[in-house]
């Protein structure tokens, strides 16, 4: 479903600034994977989802999503292809207007306009059955302000907001990190539900090591802009945060050096 190969990207390239974010990364994501990233500061996890949404061209290699090569595709066209939920839970919603409106503009993207007005009771079902999934009351208050909803709930919103139309990708950037850690345990149970139920192919970066040993079906460690770890299946499922730490050391000569992942 994924495959990068070989992809590089240098910022501020000549000049006292330049910096190399991504060197010769290489991954390959079968169709249901569920990978979770983790690595220090400035190990090229979010240039490299940045990179597979298009946000800016790598210098060098290639993306193919489903077969189809988007290397060069701009950002927008990427989208057809893409589900993405961010750090901050602000971003992925419109505060100005109503639940059922937000999930009718996640549902209707990409389709033709027509000028049909309102949501049809048809789609204010669906709707409600989509957000039972999230268990946190919403399917109950579609016509509330997404303004008035707490952080978590907004996050679960775009959750399932990103996941509508079913993606062939979906990119998690720490998107449960700006949140108190029983708000971001409900999000990520949601995610488990959604990702399993649709088989949705998904990277979820994250900066909690326990949450990355525990979620998705394999784990891929970054250091200096390349994967310096890649487990899966069972081995997955038996590490633990000192078998990640001493991974770490072995594979890239160095002593892990992250506060914000050591105190998670």
């Amino acid at each position: 479903m994924l495959n990068i190969h070989r992809i590089s990207k240098t910022f501020n390239a000549g000049t006292v600034n330049e910096k190399r974010a991504l060197s010769g990364l290489e991954l390959h994501l079968q169709e249901g994977d569920f990978v979770t990233v983790i690595g220090g500061n400035g190990a090229g996890k979010s240039t490299m989802l940045n990179a597979i949404a298009g946000t800016w061209f790598v210098d060098e290699g290639s993306i193919l999503i489903d077969g189809i090569d988007v290397t060069r595709l701009p950002e927008h066209k990427r989208a057809a292809y893409l589900g993405r939920v961010f750090q901050d839970p602000m971003t992925g919603t419109a505060a100005s207007m109503q639940i059922e409106e937000n999930l009718a503009l996640a549902s209707r993207r990409g389709k033709r306009r027509s000028l049909r007005i309102g949501i049809t009771a048809k789609e204010r079902e669906r709707y409600r059955e989509q957000l039972q999934i999230l268990e946190l009351g919403l399917e109950n208050r579609l016509t509330t302000g997404v303004g008035l909803l707490s952080g978590g709930q907004r996050q679960a919103l775009t959750l399932l907001m990103a996941t509508l139309r079913k993606p062939k990708l979906l990119l998690l950037d720490e998107h449960t990190a700006a949140l108190d850690p029983k708000t971001a345990a409900k999000v990520l149970e949601a995610t488990d539900k959604i990702v399993g139920k649709d088989n949705l192919t998904t990277i979820m970066i994250t900066h909690n090591m326990k949450d990355a040993i525990v979620h998705g079906n394999r784990l891929v460690m970054m250091h200096e802009g390349h994967i310096i770890y890649d487990v899966s299946g069972e081995e997955k499922k038996k590490l633990t945060v000192s078998d990640l730490f001493r991974k770490f050391e072995e594979a890239s000569g160095s002593e892990f050096a992250n506060d914000r992942m050591m105190l998670a």
